[in-house]
């Protein structure tokens, strides 16, 4: 815990506000900033990983940057008890080399047994009330849940690990994978569609060049058939003239 005395990241806001809503997934975002001259990377984790859909879970803020990170909650189907929530996130932070990638991040490197400096900081996650009934006693109840989460029981709190291969709840998996399948059997039918309409149109130009072939055979046995009937009245015209003129 003693994270206070370094303080790697600046985080804003220390409190993940969700305007909750039944059956509606929501997102709220958090900023990271490193007003230090060196390259940090940061983890995050929560109490409810199955809830939540982290982006990115991990990752490298450069030196006077930073760096935004988007937590969206799946559809919940009620709401709770007063709308109070108990998941927490812990963002915990430690100074890596400038070489660093993404990629190379582990869990290790954020363990007292790496020999770093892990900076680590709590957020909690609060429920904001649709803006229809206004009414301060929620408000009152906002305002009275921040001693509830002290850090003195903090480090019962079971954090876990968000999966680096998918950072999402199976939920959005689920879904995920049904959008995709339905894109690709869209994509399907109209590749078989357009398919189908080439070998048509492959089918009537090859029945058209068909027809206009016959046609020119036909043609052509025209011409030879005329040909050889005008020989042949050539040719009896001819001896018509020889028979008049050996007569006279």
């Amino acid at each position: 815990m003693g994270s206070d005395s370094k303080e790697l990241l600046g985080i804003e806001p220390l409190e993940l506000r969700f305007p909750f809503e039944t059956k509606k997934q929501i997102s709220c975002s958090m900023q990271l900033t490193n007003r230090t001259d060196d390259y940090i990377a940061f983890k995050v984790k929560t109490t409810s990983p199955k809830k939540y859909c982290v982006r990115p879970n991990s990752g490298i803020v450069p030196p006077r940057s930073t760096s935004d990170v988007i937590v969206t909650m799946q559809a919940q189907k009620e709401a709770p008890p007063d709308m109070q929530c108990k998941d927490k996130f812990l963002l915990q932070s430690v100074i890596v080399g400038e070489g660093t990638s993404a990629r190379d991040i582990t869990g290790e490197m954020f363990t007292k047994e790496s020999g770093n400096v892990v900076d680590e900081v709590k957020l909690k996650v609060v429920y904001v009330p649709p803006p229809k009934p206004p009414s301060p006693v929620h408000e009152g109840s906002e305002e009275g849940s921040p001693p509830r989460p002290s850090l003195s029981g903090g480090s019962n709190l079971n954090y876990q690990e968000m999966s680096r291969e998918s950072d999402e709840p199976p939920l959005f998996s689920a879904v995920k994978a049904q959008k995709d399948q339905e894109d690709l059997t869209s994509e399907t039918s109209a590749l078989i569609s357009r398919l189908t309409e080439e070998r048509n149109s492959a089918i009537q130009q090859n029945n058209k060049l068909r027809e206009e072939l016959d046609l020119v055979r036909r043609e052509i046995s025209k011409q030879k058939g005329g040909f050889s009937f005008v020989f042949v009245v050539a040719i009896a015209l001819l001896g018509i003239v020889l028979g008049f003129i050996m007569k006279r």
